[in-house]
């Protein structure tokens, strides 16, 4: 931990991960808004950044068109944001372990079945796929979530599969082997442990496509859906107005690239630090 603290990409994704993460957690605390609170929409509607609006409220990102605190609702998006895109990945790794690690350890029918399904559905497009099920089920958080969760799974599947048949040869398991383990616990307790790096890895990576993923869909209203905040559709909500108030999509936006290079920092960390062979000389 202190080695990864060290470097200074880990130590900056954390921050602003940590910040984040403190702001959706404490988002009562941070703001005393509501998000899809709206008052007299033309005397509050569009209000500069860092102004104040005809009832004196002060509002530090100002206001979009429907008189509705931009800080307010970036904040409470971040819980959506932050939380569809942990939710999925949590999925995607929990599937992705299952099914390469069955498919590594045990030869035969199941492993190629298991194979056969992963390469089939690694070869469909996943946009394609996200916007085809997203359109033919009504649009939810709940739905953003399983869709992203089942189509993240694959490539976590083809990394595990790999570890654990370099990892099935080596003497450790074949002396457990010898002595009698059963298989499901040489696999728990033998295996599983040394071909978690990759994944990892990649489950830090996948944090911040979830998220892009997630705000693509709500940008174009196949997502979470209003009034509900999530940082797509308020980057949506802001695209016909980015000349005359480009703050009600330039925070979001802003949000939204930030959490996506941090959490790519932060895997690109863990790369380094878990697997040294990877640091360069």
């Amino acid at each position: 931990m202190t080695r990864l603290l060290r470097d200074g990409r880990a130590a900056f994704g954390a921050m602003v991960l940590l910040v984040v993460l403190l702001c959706a957690l404490f988002a009562p605390l941070v703001t005393n808004g509501q998000p899809a609170a709206q008052r007299d929409i033309v005397a509050t509607r569009f209000v500069p950044p860092l102004s104040s609006d005809t009832r004196g409220e002060f509002h530090a990102l100002g206001t979009d068109r429907f008189g509705r605190d931009v800080w307010t609702r970036l904040v409470y998006g971040a819980r959506v944001s932050m939380g569809v895109g942990v939710i999925a990945v949590m999925v995607s790794i929990v599937l992705g372990v299952m099914v390469g690690a069955v498919a590594g350890f045990w030869r035969g029918p199941i492993a190629m079945t298991l194979i056969g399904l992963t390469d089939f559905v690694l070869a469909i497009p996943r946009v394609v796929l996200l916007l085809l099920i997203a359109a033919l089920w009504q649009p939810s958080t709940a739905l953003v979530i399983i869709v992203l969760g089942l189509t993240g799974w694959t490539s976590i599947a083809r990394l595990v599969h790999g570890e654990v048949r370099a990892l099935a040869v080596r003497p450790f398991v074949e002396g457990a082997r010898a002595v009698g383990a059963p298989r499901v616990r040489v696999l728990a307790r033998h295996i599983l442990p040394n071909a978690l790096t990759p994944v990892i890895v990649a489950g830090a990576l996948g944090i911040g496509n979830a998220i892009t993923l997630e705000a693509g869909l709500s940008y174009f209203g196949l997502g979470v859906q209003p009034p509900t905040p999530s940082w797509g559709n308020m980057i949506a909500s802001g695209r016909d107005v980015l000349v005359n108030a480009p703050w009600v999509a330039a925070a979001p936006g802003v949000a939204l690239v930030l959490v996506v290079v941090a959490c790519t920092l932060l895997g690109d960390a863990l790369r380094d630090v878990l697997d040294p062979s990877q640091q360069l000389p």
